[in-house]
């Protein structure tokens, strides 16, 4: 649609004489104001939005309120018609409300021209019970969606889009939403990202609900919000946390830390406290749990089987990868046994084989592999200084840092193990399949800069290093967030010995 008008135009195909009939409306319509008189009933004929007027005995035509295009010339139409409802054909009662007003009007909605035509028996009645099954619908949204069919523009608080976007979806008007849907793309921020998210997916706004997500999938982990853990949904943060575009800062086992305060805030909505509070209280309470269900794991009793399918999205082999992890990981006791000990026998084989099979690694990009189970991790560039980043881990004897430096982002393959695991891979030559992500983002959370390299295998020997970003034509601001996807050896079975 482009740039979107408030305004509210009412399409109309023109035939020989209309702009005379137009002028005998406009005049029927001020004589209907000025003397207060009685309009007869009318109806739509067609679905461009035309009207037959009845006529009278002894008169051309029968004072009828007036369309859109007369509307325009007369500031008094909407408080005389829709305020005080004068020449009503049709009492619309809702919502313990009543609205005095006028089917020509009416019917430039899709959803009332279906109702007053063909053979509804609606067509004929004065009065018209409207049910709203949609909770987002109140009285106030109805009442502007309605005076909207009586005046050129509506003007939509930020606070009264969902209610409005629900109201305009039920009445099927197509510029009322538009213009939701430019308010929407306007305004997601921490507070109404995910009221934006449900409602689009509700009334099905599917670039609202893609804004959304990408917003999520930036934000979840590079701000501490308790109130956005409150309101995302468990089929939401599974979503999120199973998609291979979340920006994730550190190591997976911060995935883990999320979700568990995530879900302590699903179970006890009403915490409140400072942030620094959340994670002890979590754990205290979680503690408790597993007193009372005599060890067993939280996400098989009742309270926490709902949970399972989001915390199923972990990769948990990139967690039980470091010593410190692992130990949290049991003594939590939120994720059962029966799932760690495959990832366990799966872990100590790939060990193996890294250590005698002499497998350099990936030698091909298998996209479905990196997506699923690489080892997500990241770090923030709060200004423009160098830095680096070596992540916690048992990573098959690769030393691999990121370097940031010069506005150029680089990776190094070192030949001094500084990473305080043990390097069990003694091979001059090793190979790692990646993917490199990085954003800026405002204020509101939303990306000013945006760039990624594309899935490929990287080959370095000891000391080499490849730079992979250069931000040094960009305009920059900072905090840069940055996040790694890293496949160090390719499922077994998946590419030849």
């Amino acid at each position: 649609m482009g740039a979107l008008s408030s305004r509210m135009s009412w399409n109309r195909v023109e035939e020989p004489g209309a702009p005379e009939r137009e002028e005998e409306a406009e005049e029927v319509a001020v004589a209907a104001i000025e003397e207060g008189e009685e309009s007869e009933e009318a109806r739509p004929t067609t679905s461009q939005g035309r009207h037959k007027r009845k006529t009278g005995p002894g008169r051309q035509l029968t004072k009828a309120p007036c369309g859109k295009r007369a509307k325009d010339s007369l500031g008094s139409v909407y408080e005389t018609l829709f305020l005080r409802g004068e020449g009503s054909d049709v009492q619309i009662r809702a919502l313990g409300e009543e609205w005095n007003l006028h089917k020509v009007n009416l019917c430039q909605s899709g959803y009332f021209a279906s109702m007053f035509s063909g053979a509804w028996r609606e067509t004929t009645m004065t009065t018209v019970e409207l049910q709203m099954p949609d909770e987002n619908i109140d009285c106030e949204a109805l009442h502007e969606a309605l005076g909207s069919l009586y005046r050129d523009s509506v003007l939509i608080p930020r606070g009264r889009v969902v209610p409005m976007l629900a109201t305009a979806s039920m009445l099927q008007l197509d510029e009322l939403i538009e213009q939701c849907r430019e308010i929407m793309k306007d305004t997601v921020n921490v507070q109404t990202v995910c009221s934006y998210y449900y409602s689009a997916e509700c009334y099905g706004l599917q670039d609202i609900r893609a804004m959304c997500l990408q917003w999520l999938l930036d934000n979840l982990m590079t701000r501490h919000n308790e109130e956005l853990l409150r309101e995302v949904s468990l089929d939401l943060m599974k979503e999120v946390i199973a998609s291979s575009e979340l920006f994730v800062m550190e190591v997976e086992m911060d995935v883990y830390t999320t979700l568990k305060k995530w879900m302590f805030l699903q179970l006890q909505p009403t915490w409140r406290g400072p942030h620094r509070d959340l994670l002890p209280d979590a754990d205290s309470w979680f503690a408790g749990s597993r007193q009372e269900s005599e060890g067993t794991a939280f996400l098989e009793t009742e309270q926490g089987r709902a949970f399972a399918p989001v915390f199923q999205q972990l990769r948990l082999a990139c967690i039980i990868s470091d010593l410190p992890s692992a130990r949290i990981i049991d003594q939590d006791a939120l994720i059962p046994a029966t799932w760690l000990s495959p990832v366990y026998k799966e872990q100590w084989l790939a060990l193996l084989r890294a250590e005698q099979t002499r497998e350099l690694g990936p030698t091909d990009v298998c996209v479905s592999d990196l997506q699923r189970t690489s080892m997500r991790c990241g770090g923030r560039l709060y200004r423009d200084e160098q830095c680096s980043w070596r992540w916690a881990g048992f990573n098959f004897g690769w030393d691999l840092a990121v370097y940031y430096a010069n506005r150029r982002i680089i990776f190094k393959h070192s030949a001094l193990n500084k990473s305080g695991g043990l390097a069990v891979s003694l091979l001059w030559q090793r190979k790692v399949a990646f993917r490199l992500r990085l954003a800026s983002l405002d204020r509101a959370g939303r990306a000013i800069l945006r760039r990624e390299t594309e899935y490929q295998v990287l080959s370095l020997g000891k000391d080499e290093e490849l730079e992979v970003v250069n931000l040094e034509n960009e305009h920059v601001v900072f905090p840069i967030y940055v996040t790694c996807s890293f496949l160090y050896l390719p499922r077994e079975g998946r590419f030849p010995e």
